[in-house]
C-alpha cells in the first residue's frame, strides 16, 4: 500500500538560474525558427559563463537564404534574453558579453526518419496529474515553482530593487492520508545587491511574498525557515557558476513526484518526441484525473527513432483508478492519435510557443489563447469517460 503519511520535497530555481538562462536562450532561438516557418527544424543547446553566452547544434529551414537570415540573428536574440532576465552585472551584462554562435545544418541522416513522420529520436516519456493542486500537480513543486514567479514579478516591477535576477527555492511538505498539509521547511536562495544586506534583511523583504503564495495554515510555528542560509549571494547567474540547456529537468516537470524520461526539453522543436511526446503524456494524464477515472495517474508512451506509432502505453493509477488501467491505456489510444504529427497537430505545437516555458515549470500552467500550454487544456474529459 502507498504510505499516507510523510515528508516530500522539491525545489526549483528562478528564471535567473545559470541553466534557466540557458534554457531560455534555447527556446528563444526555437521559437524565431518557427515564426518564420512552421516546420523548422531545432536542437540548440547553451552554454554561459562569466561574459559569455556559448549557442550550438542542429537547425533546419527550407529556404537556405532565410536560413541564413537566421544564424545572424542569434546574437540579437541572446541579448534580448539576457537583459529581459535582468542582468546587467558587471561580469555579465546583456550589452557587453561575448556571444559566440555554433549551430549548424540538421543532419540529412536525423531528417530523414523525421521527414517520413517518425519520432526524432528514440526514448520513454513520463506524464503526470493528481490532486493535490487545482492545477493538479504535486504541490511542493507547484508552489516552489509559484514563489519565485511572484519574487520575479517584485523584482521587475521595481517593488523589491535590491533583489537580482538568481534565486532557488525549496518547500517541504508534510502528508496526512495522502494530502499535504503543513510546510516543514522553506528553503530559498535569492540573489542581491551589494548593500550589506544580510540573511535576516533577505527574509524580511521575502518573507510577505511566501506568506502570500502559500495556501493559509500551511506554515506553522513549526515550520523552518532557511533564508539565504550561507549569508551574502551577490556573485551570481552565469558569473558565480556555469548554465547548461536541459540540467533542470526534475525543476520543469514533477519536482520528483513523478518519473521522468531520457530527455529534457528546452531548445528542441516538436519533432522531437523528447518534448512533444512527454507534453502528450501530460495532457492525457491530466485529462484522466480531471475526468475522475483516478486521483492520480502515471502515463508512459515510447518511441523508436523514425517509427511513427508508439512502441508502448502504460498507465499507472497507483490504487486510485475507478476503472481498470488496462481500459485507461486503450481509451488514451482511442482518444488522441500518438504518433509525432498526431501529437503536433493535436496540441498545436508548430508554434512560437516555448520560450515562456523555459522558467516555472512546463506544466501546471495555464493555457493562453495564442496556443501556449496546449497541454493543460482539459477538453478530453467526455472523450475519456465514453472510451472507458
Amino acid at each position: 500500500m502507498a504510505r499516507k503519511s510523510y515528508v516530500f520535497t522539491s525545489e526549483s530555481v528562478s528564471e535567473g538560474h545559470p541553466d534557466k538562462l540557458c534554457d531560455r536562450v534555447s527556446d528563444a532561438v526555437l521559437d524565431a525558427f518557427l515564426a518564420i516557418e512552421p516546420n523548422a527544424r531545432v536542437a540548440c543547446e547553451t552554454f554561459a559563463t562569466t561574459g559569455r553566452v556559448v549557442v550550438g547544434g542542429e537547425v533546419g529551414l527550407s529556404d537556405p537564404a532565410k536560413l541564413a537570415e537566421m544564424m545572424g540573428n542569434v546574437d540579437a536574440i541572446v541579448r534580448a534574453c539576457v537583459k529581459d532576465i535582468g542582468y546587467e552585472q558587471d561580469e555579465f551584462h546583456w550589452n557587453t558579453l561575448q556571444v559566440q554562435n555554433y549551430l549548424h545544418q540538421q543532419s540529412a541522416h536525423i531528417a530523414q526518419g523525421v521527414d517520413r513522420d517518425g519520432a526524432g529520436d528514440q526514448g520513454i516519456m513520463f506524464g503526470y496529474a493528481c490532486r493535490e493542486t487545482p492545477e493538479l500537480m504535486p504541490a511542493p513543486i507547484q508552489y516552489s515553482h509559484a514563489i519565485l514567479r511572484r519574487l520575479a514579478e517584485a523584482r521587475k516591477s521595481g517593488a523589491e530593487p535590491t533583489l537580482r535576477p538568481d534565486a532557488k527555492s525549496q518547500l517541504s511538505l508534510r502528508y496526512e492520508d495522502g494530502k499535504p498539509v503543513e510546510v516543514t521547511s522553506i528553503v530559498l536562495s535569492h540573489q542581491h545587491a551589494d548593500v550589506g544586506q544580510d540573511s535576516n534583511a533577505i527574509r524580511a523583504i521575502v518573507e510577505p511574498y511566501i506568506r502570500e503564495i502559500l495556501p493559509e495554515g500551511w506554515i506553522t510555528s513549526k515550520t523552518e525557515w532557511w533564508v539565504n542560509p550561507t549569508g551574502t549571494f551577490v556573485i551570481g547567474g552565469p558569473d558565480g557558476d556555469a548554465g547548461l540547456t536541459g540540467r533542470k529537468i526534475i525543476v520543469d516537470t514533477y519536482g520528483g513526484a513523478a518519473p521522468h524520461g531520457g530527455g529534457a526539453f528546452s531548445g528542441k522543436d516538436p519533432t522531437k518526441v523528447d518534448r512533444s511526446a512527454a507534453y502528450a503524456a501530460r495532457y492525457l494524464a491530466k485529462n484522466v484525473v480531471a475526468a475522475g477515472l483516478a486521483d492520480r495517474c502515471t502515463l508512459q508512451v515510447s518511441y523508436a527513432i523514425g517509427v511513427a506509432k508508439p512502441l508502448s502505453i502504460y498507465v499507472d493509477t497507483h490504487g486510485t483508478g475507478q476503472v481498470d488501467e488496462a481500459a485507461i491505456e486503450r481509451a488514451v489510444a482511442q482518444c488522441m492519435d500518438l504518433t509525432p504529427r498526431g501529437i503536433r497537430t493535436h496540441l498545436g505545437l508548430n508554434r512560437p510557443i516555448y520560450a515562456r516555458t523555459s522558467a516555472y515549470g512546463h506544466f501546471g500552467r495555464a493555457a493562453t489563447e495564442d496556443g501556449g500550454f496546449s497541454w493543460e487544456r482539459t477538453d478530453l474529459v467526455e472523450a475519456l469517460k465514453k472510451a472507458v
